[in-house]
């Protein structure tokens, strides 16, 4: 099903041509409106009427996180407050948080882009999405709900966390989709089988999982042990929220911009030069149609690439690959990037491991050791007898080092756990953990 026929399957000429003009809109009313954009323009010469082309938008500065920090709490706000109807804010753990605002019009506007995002992943009127996205200040509750009643769905407002609550009311209520962090619906799955009950038995049929990365492995175990069909969706609240981007089920190859709302660039982060199409590089979004907060080319800090070629599900609009990972994110290990995702992939393809792993960085100023923790399934935890020791156990653990090897050409040591010795997830797992050198690291 295609929610909005119209904008999900213009030809590229007329999506340009209503893009350009959008664009010109948008930089006018910062121009006008927001003196931090002014005065950026100002520096580099540049006025409204110099957009002619949508090439033009390379001419434009950047926008980068500590710039809404920066401006906190409204500084960079594009209407006044008596047009704002809702606030959300993210957790400021790294520092002062991010404000960001919607008016009215925003608020529709991203209910309409939400409705496409999970029609594109199997949902439809009359049918019932259990949202088990935390509400709240975080924007993922909030925003898939809002598609959701758009898009004609009976949604279930259950939010994260009370796991065996969420399992009585998908037994009880009969959803079709699931929206969630991969993570926590795993949890989800492991709590269906410790309480003695099948997950592949349920109504569920589509699950659209995001707000943290997570790799192809991770799908195939989702889908396997829920039997549904997984799609990714990406969304970040200084660009609009959840539906920037998502997954169609026909294809699962690559998530589609709604790029009426949105210009998508992929830069080289060092140079800050575009990027071929294909290749990897830090994506950057410009509103095109918010009202509250427009952003002029928001660095995300999130590594992808751009597919331009028309997906079988009929929609004309390009495709971002999924996400790598962040900037932020990447580990330099002994000279070489890696990014937990990567781990992830080669760990999920270990019959013998739970799906769930935690690094563990031991860091003086310079980073030293990685120990990564690995839980096995519980029939290999009770065939060498808990002796983790085992020679099984270091076979093992061999193995596993090998195929980190090979898949991010770094050694790391391995230490197995139990089962459920990695702590579970409401909401966004926990992957990287920083210590300072410990003397429980091994040598």
């Amino acid at each position: 099903m295609i929610f909005n026929e119209q904008m999900e399957t213009l030809n590229r000429e007329e999506l340009e041509w209503l893009q350009l003009e959008r664009l010109k809109q948008t930089v006018n009313a910062v121009y006008e409106k927001v003196p931090f954009y002014r005065a950026k323009l100002k520096e580099r010469r540049l006025a409204p009427e110099d957009i002619h082309t949508l090439s033009d938008i390379r001419k434009l500065p950047f926008t980068v996180k500590k710039d809404l920090r920066d401006h906190y709490p409204y500084g960079l706000f594009a209407a006044p407050m008596d047009r704002i109807v809702r606030l959300h804010a993210s957790s400021g753990t790294s520092g002062k948080p991010t404000v960001v605002a919607y008016t009215k019009k925003d608020i529709d506007n991203w209910a309409d882009i939400v409705a496409r995002a999970i029609a594109a992943c199997g949902g439809k009127p009359g049918g019932v999405l259990h949202n088990a996205y935390g509400y709240g200040l975080f924007t993922g509750g909030l925003g898939l709900h809002g598609g959701s009643e758009k898009l004609g769905m009976a949604t279930v407002p259950v939010s994260g966390g009370n796991t065996e609550r969420q399992i009585t009311l998908i037994e009880d209520l009969k959803p079709t989709v699931i929206c969630g962090t991969p993570s926590y619906v795993l949890n989800i799955a492991d709590k269906m089988e410790k309480m003695g009950l099948d997950p592949r038995k349920t109504s569920l049929k589509y699950g659209i999982f995001g707000a943290e990365p997570w790799s192809n492995e991770l799908r195939k175990t989702l889908e396997e042990r829920l039997d549904i069909k997984a799609m990714d969706i990406y969304g970040l609240s200084e660009v609009m929220g959840p539906g920037v981007a998502v997954e169609c089920k026909e294809a699962q190859d690559g998530l589609h911009v709604p790029e009426d709302h949105f210009y998508v660039e992929v830069i080289d982060p060092e140079t800050l030069e575009p990027v071929p199409d294909g290749r990897d590089g830090e994506l950057v979004f410009t509103s095109l149609t918010k009202e509250a907060l427009p952003v002029i080319r928001y660095r995300t800090g999130d590594i992808a690439s751009i597919n331009r070629e028309k997906c079988r599900c009929g929609r004309t609009t390009l495709r971002i690959s999924r996400i790598k990972g962040r900037i932020d994110d990447m580990l330099i290990i002994r000279g070489v990037n890696v990014f937990p995702s990567e781990i992830e992939s080669a760990l999920l393809n270990m019959k013998e491991l739970e799906p769930h792993y935690q690094l563990e960085i031991a860091n003086d100023g310079a980073l030293d050791k990685v120990l990564l923790h690995v839980e096995i399934r519980e029939p290999v935890f009770r065939s060498i007898g808990e002796d983790l020791q085992h020679e099984y156990a270091r076979q093992l653990k061999n193995e596993i080092s090998r195929q980190i090897k090979n898949k991010c050409f770094v050694h790391m040591d391995v230490n197995l756990v139990p089962p459920m010795a990695i702590p579970r997830s409401e909401g966004k797992a926990i992957r990287i953990i920083r210590k300072k050198k410990s003397a429980s690291m091994p040598i």
